[in-house]
């Protein structure tokens, strides 16, 4: 029996997955032929049937859901884009920086220009969070 760790870590999408999950945060539900036509426009060059696979292969993980009411299939996102976003945030904070926000942060704005309007909008938001 899988632990709740093996289980989430098993849910956890992939690079991938993550692509399918962003047009459709993006778009709201889409059929197949949509998100492929995306990605290739958008992404990179896949293959319809890859897209497909992996769409249903995230329907049996619980990241989509399809509606197959019709003809053509819709899926949508089954996760939340925030709570998604924010659970691999923290798996690469806890990872990389030791759960250290202070040491990725330190890591991003070391990597990159910021512009002075970047910097205005980090001092608001520490100022708010200050005020917590």
């Amino acid at each position: 029996m899988k632990t709740k760790k093996e289980k989430s870590a098993s849910n956890e999408p992939t690079k991938s997955e993550l692509e399918i999950l962003q047009v459709l945060w993006q778009n709201g539900p889409s059929t197949a032929r949509f998100i492929n036509d995306y990605l290739n426009k958008e992404k990179r060059e896949v293959i319809y049937m890859s897209t497909l696979k992996l769409m249903q292969i995230m329907v049996e993980k619980g990241l989509l859901k399809k509606d197959d009411s019709k003809m053509t299939h819709v899926y949508r996102a089954a996760v939340e884009e925030g709570k998604t976003k924010g659970a691999l945030l923290e798996k690469v904070v806890d990872n990389l920086f030791n759960g250290s926000a202070a040491g990725l942060m330190m890591q991003l704005l070391g990597n990159k220009k910021v512009s002075p309007e970047e910097m205005e909008q980090y001092k608001e938001l520490i100022k708010k969070i200050d005020e917590k």
